[in-house]
């Protein structure tokens, strides 16, 4: 029977959005029930939706003390059944990197939003894109995805808990002061045209349950806390059972299967989307926002009749080193797009193989690029 917590879930329709709140209603739509978070610009209006969305759909919202209380509250509620959710900004997602580790390492679902800032200020920047990537203890691989508009925003927080459930791992959302405190019209689809993803559940009973034991994909089931099923779930090393000891065989059996349920479902996990490639000579690659300005200079471009294209990277992590390589292979030259010192470039570089150029075009000036100033990158290596 459908309830009115189940109606006020998905909000249906044509709306003129910013983007922090498509973020909420993606993770609604999701079903996303817990937050925690604290206050930090320019994230704040997530929380505050939050705050007032989910008591109408049966959810909770706890504002902890500090973002470490936040990622820690995610992974208890997670745990327990919930699926969670937390949003940032670059300074507070500093501060949550403990509690990442041990998400990563025991396996927890739960979604991030990282709202990108300049240090200190509110303005635009790709600066985190490594961050995201690198930043906790341990070995371990993440999923991060990059959305470039307020419709991505809602659908790419749908996908992150998607992906979150599907391989028990946290997902990031690399958002953007750009994109987070932008309106643009968004398109809520009816409910049945969501896709929704939930965790695997055991099929035995507690007493026949290994907790770590993975089925064939790699990933084991997760019952939630308080159902009878006795886990310890631990950042230390453990066996399948879940028993905490030293031992560099059950260490690399751990390690290796955390680190090879995203490595072997990498085909399923990435995604990215071309313009012009074709027949592109010069091809564009950039990802989260700086694919706008991008997309419109391979425009201009065309229209004079400069044979480029764009690669835009919806997937930032895992890094999608077969379409990178595969454009670089028939390019003359790739143009690596960002908003930073030349961060994710390096990566570019590496999946192209030397297949042919890589130019950084990159600005760190708390600014998005222009049109014009791709353009012109496009025009210097035409000439």
């Amino acid at each position: 029977m459908q309830t009115q917590a189940d109606n006020n879930r998905v909000l249906t329709g044509k709306h003129f959005m910013l983007g922090n709140y498509a973020v909420v209603e993606g993770a609604l739509a999701a079903g996303c029930d817990f937050f925690a978070g604290y206050p930090i610009t320019p994230a704040n209006e997530i929380s505050e939706r939050m705050a007032a969305r989910m008591p109408e759909v049966g959810g909770r919202f706890l504002q902890g003390e500090d973002e470490l209380c936040s990622i820690y509250a995610l992974t208890g509620a997670s745990l327990a059944g919930a699926k969670a959710m937390t949003a940032t900004a670059s300074a507070g997602f500093n501060y949550m990197q403990e509690g990442i580790g041990y998400a990563v390492a025991a396996e927890i679902p739960l979604v991030i939003v990282d709202v990108q800032r300049c240090r200190g200020d509110n303005y635009a920047t790709q600066s985190d894109v490594m961050q995201m990537r690198w930043a906790a203890s341990g070995d371990y691989e993440m999923i991060v995805l990059a959305p470039s508009s307020v419709q991505e925003l809602f659908e790419h927080t749908i996908k992150a808990f998607n992906l979150a459930e599907r391989y028990r791992t946290p997902v990031i959302v690399m958002s953007e002061t750009t994109i987070a405190l932008m309106r643009e019209n968004l398109v809520i689809p009816d409910p049945k045209d969501i896709e929704i993803v939930n965790r695997a559940r055991p099929n035995v009973p507690p007493k026949e349950f290994v907790p770590f034991k993975a089925d064939p994909d790699g990933i084991p089931p997760l019952p939630d806390l308080g159902e009878g099923y006795r886990i310890l779930h631990s950042l230390n090393p453990h066996d399948e059972w879940g028993g905490i000891s030293w031992d560099p065989d059950v260490f690399e059996v751990m390690y290796e299967r955390i680190i090879g349920k995203i490595t072997c479902h990498r085909d399923d996990i990435v995604e990215t989307q071309g313009f012009f490639l074709d027949d592109a000579e010069i091809v564009l690659i950039a990802y989260g926002s700086e694919s706008r300005p991008a997309l419109d200079a391979v425009d201009q471009a065309r229209e004079d009749g400069i044979k480029a294209g764009l690669l835009k990277l919806v997937t930032v992590w895992p890094v999608p080193e077969k379409e990178i390589r595969a454009v670089a292979e028939h390019a003359s030259v790739i143009l690596a797009v960002e908003m930073n010192i030349g961060k994710y470039a390096g990566e570019i570089e590496r999946a192209s193989g030397g297949c042919c150029e890589v130019v950084w075009v990159t600005k760190n000036r708390g600014e998005i690029h222009t049109p014009a100033e791709i353009y012109a990158a496009i025009e210097e290596v035409v000439e």
